[in-house]
């Protein structure tokens, strides 16, 4: 089957996100995995291939029940990604890294809690971390979309942090967002336990935000 110019496009995404993630710093190697929506399916990166070397046609294609080209091989993580994407209607993007701080918080089983009002940028008063599983189960997707309900991003105990949108760079942006306000709640921490923004003002915020398209993936 031919590539059409839009699967092109979405493939060409994909590969520069995953080069920009490791230029921001919010992942190393090849250890995180990024995925979009695609006609009955999705497109997800491949295991273990360099970003700087990847290639469209390595990016892999996978319907939803998991199937996909006998040569190819997808992400270690291809299962909460393909289950996100199922269970999330409003979803069109998944973002995986492992960004220093968010993954110092999630070796503490620590979620990230309203220090700041940019935390309703991930849907909620905190940013919640799921419990431990090992990389690439079901019992490790189980636990993100859990995570993620009613949520945009989560952590990923003893593991790293998942960020999704109704777009790959909402959802990139929002990456990036939740490793700052880690940054942020680590630093707070070192000097004390820090004061949190009550509930009803993260939902205020949340509902502003809503207006920018901030809020809502």
């Amino acid at each position: 089957m031919s590539t059409t110019a839009e699967e092109l496009a979405k493939r060409q995404a994909i590969i520069d996100a995953c080069r920009r993630m490791n230029a921001l710093g919010i992942n190393q190697g090849t250890s995180g995995n990024i995925s979009v929506r695609h006609v009955d399916g999705l497109l997800v990166t491949p295991t273990s291939v360099p970003y700087e070397a990847m290639t469209p046609d390595q990016i892999v294609f996978m319907a939803m029940d998991g199937t996909h080209a006998p040569d190819q091989k997808p992400s270690s993580e291809w299962r909460f990604h393909r289950d996100i994407l199922k269970s999330r209607g409003d979803v069109n993007a998944v973002v995986h890294a492992h960004p220093t701080y968010c993954t110092i918080l999630a070796i503490m089983g620590m979620e990230i809690p309203p220090v700041h009002y940019m935390i309703a940028a991930a849907g909620g008063d905190s940013i919640r971390c799921a419990p431990y599983a090992t990389f690439g189960t079901v019992e490790l997707s189980e636990h993100a979309v859990r995570a993620l309900e009613g949520r945009l991003a989560c952590l990923l105990d003893h593991h790293g942090m998942i960020a999704i949108g109704k777009t790959l760079d909402k959802a990139m942006w929002l990456a990036v967002e939740v490793e700052t306000l880690a940054r942020q709640y680590h630093g707070c921490l070192q000097i004390g336990k820090p004061p949190l923004l009550p509930s009803e003002e993260i939902e205020r915020v949340r509902q502003r935000m809503a207006g920018y398209g901030l809020s809502e993936g």
